[in-house]
This record gives structure tokens, C-alpha cells and sequence, in this order.
């Protein structure tokens, strides 16, 4: 699905939100597998109980690349990412925890070298079932323009 959207087209306080995905024991597994990222807060369900969360926690980097996929819905041709900023864990995300994401565009500005995109901010809130926010960045989006400025 494809929609087009120019840097004109995005409104600051707009929002999309998506469906939950429940976070399993096989998620953390692969990513572990994945990333090389084999910690005891992951992978050790006994030593686990001894800390403070008291069970296995999900990688953080693991709740920002599932949360970021279900973000991706139409496929805008004028537009891609740039980047992500301002990255925040605040909350674990433990097993069979489900996470929703919400998106809100929460800045606009003329990017530094390039007249003919402007940078898009999305805010990106990641709620786990309890509507706890658990994770919180900013990604940027380098969009097309229907008209480059005159000058930076």
C-alpha cells in the first residue's frame, strides 16, 4: 500500500496508533541470537528471580525494533527515514507483556543542506497492556517537498 505524503502534507499533532503484539520468550531467544546480547537479565530465568524485577526482561533494543516495525504501514515514496533520536527505556518489558505504539508528529523544520525536504518529527510512545509507557523516541523523517525553499 503506498500513500504519498510531501513535507507539507504532515501536521504537527497528528497521531496514529497500532495494534498490540505480545512480546514472547521465542522473541527474546532470537534476538539473543541475533544481536549477541546473551545477559542473565534476558536469558536466566532462576538467577532473574533474585533481582529486582524478579522474572526475565526483553532487550531494550529488542521493544525498539519490534515497536518501530509496527509502525510501518504505508509505504510513503517521498519520504524515509532519517534517523532516531532522544532514545528512552523507562519501564522492562517483560514475557507475554503487550506493547502498542503511538505516533504523533510533534515537530517540522527545514533540514540543514537540503532545499528540497524537510525533516519530519514523530514521537514514538511505546505503551506495554497496562498503558505504561515503556520506551519513548524520536524518529525522523527526511520527506520530499512540493516546493524547495529559496535558501537554508
Amino acid at each position: 500500500m503506498f500513500q504519498d505524503r510531501y513535507f507539507e502534507d504532515y501536521q504537527i499533532g497528528e497521531q496514529r496508533q497500532t495494534m498490540g503484539r505480545t512480546i514472547t520468550e521465542t522473541d527474546i531467544v532470537i534476538h539473543a541470537g541475533q544481536t549477541g546480547d546473551f545477559y542473565p537479565h534476558h536469558m536466566d530465568r532462576e538467577w532473574c528471580k533474585t533481582q529486582d524485577f524478579g522474572q526475565r526482561i526483553a532487550h531494550g533494543t529488542l521493544i525498539f525494533s519490534v515497536a518501530i516495525g509496527m509502525t510501518a504501514g504505508a509505504i510513503n515514496q517521498l519520504a524515509f527515514s532519517y534517523g532516531y533520536d532522544r532514545l528512552r527505556f523507562i519501564k522492562p518489558v517483560f514475557i507475554n507483556d503487550t506493547i502498542h505504539v503511538r505516533v504523533t508528529i510533534s515537530d517540522k523544520r527545514e533540514h540543514a543542506k537540503r532545499t528540497d525536504h524537510g525533516v519530519v518529527v514523530e514521537k514514538c510512545e511505546v505503551f506495554n497492556q497496562h498503558d505504561e509507557l515503556v520506551l519513548v523516541c524520536e524518529h525522523l523523517l527526511l520527506a520530499r517537498r512540493r516546493t524547495p525553499t529559496t535558501s537554508i
